[in-house]
């Protein structure tokens, strides 16, 4: 097998549980706005639930890049719509501070060991649909050891368009056969693996990311599959 230089990675799910943290802020600010009756899982799955189609447009070309940030605001406030919220009834500060929840994401709990050990051996950085900017604030909040940080503002493209793979691949001066994408979404995978990356997969219960409309399950064939990053370090020695 060609020699891999450099490991990315998927953030949202495999890195970082997205699903406990936004729950337990959104929890919080649901209280201060008396609207604890809803539950604040729920309301995590519905905000998300909203992210692949609205970044459909970007990647069919109807729309114009726009960074995450500005997506998951307008999700949010469609969201908060649709549990019987107004958004302009609230005070803007907070909506951008919940929005701001996504640059606070925390770890899971083997990623920063993971990472730092897999850092010895690779060149490891993220390949996230996360803005530079988020994944910054989100690396310093979580103590996550990246060598660089590739935003999806760099490519101006979402996963899993072809251009995400091939220009962070370009920037880090590595042919797609040098490189490696760990995720815990086989479709994140799959189009890694057309576009010429290895794979390596990451299994994350409670991760499964509801916009896309099937549950996909993970299945064999990827080159490698681990439990968690510090296994995956194991394996990769």
């Amino acid at each position: 097998m060609t020699k891999v230089e450099v490991l990315f990675f998927d953030v949202l799910g495999t890195v970082v549980d997205w699903r406990g943290s936004i729950a337990t802020e959104a929890r919080s600010f649901l209280k201060r706005h008396d609207a604890s009756h809803i539950d604040a899982g729920a309301f995590a799955d519905a905000w998300v639930g909203r992210y692949d189609e609205s970044v459909e447009a970007v990647r069919c070309e109807q729309r114009s890049f726009v960074p995450l940030d500005l997506l998951n605001m307008e999700n949010l406030e469609a969201c908060l719509k649709g549990f019987g919220l107004t958004p302009s009834a609230l005070p803007r500060a907070e909506l951008e501070n919940l929005n701001l929840a996504w640059h606070r994401l925390k770890p899971w709990p083997d990623s920063v060991e993971g990472l730092s050990r897999l850092k010895a051996r690779f060149i490891v950085a993220p390949l996230s649909d996360g803005n530079t900017r988020l994944l910054v604030n989100m690396a310093k909040h979580a103590g996550l050891p990246w060598d660089t940080i590739l935003g999806a503002d760099v490519s101006r493209a979402y996963k899993p368009m072809p251009q995400v793979y091939l220009r962070a691949c370009e920037l880090l001066g590595v042919t797609p056969d040098r490189a490696m994408l760990v995720a815990a979404h086989d479709y994140d995978l799959e189009a890694a693996r057309r576009c010429g990356l290895k794979t390596a997969y990451v299994v994350r219960e409670n991760a499964q990311d509801p916009s896309k409309a099937a549950n996909v399950r993970p299945h064999d064939g990827w080159e490698y599959m681990a439990s968690d990053l510090i296994e995956l370090a194991e394996v990769l020695k």
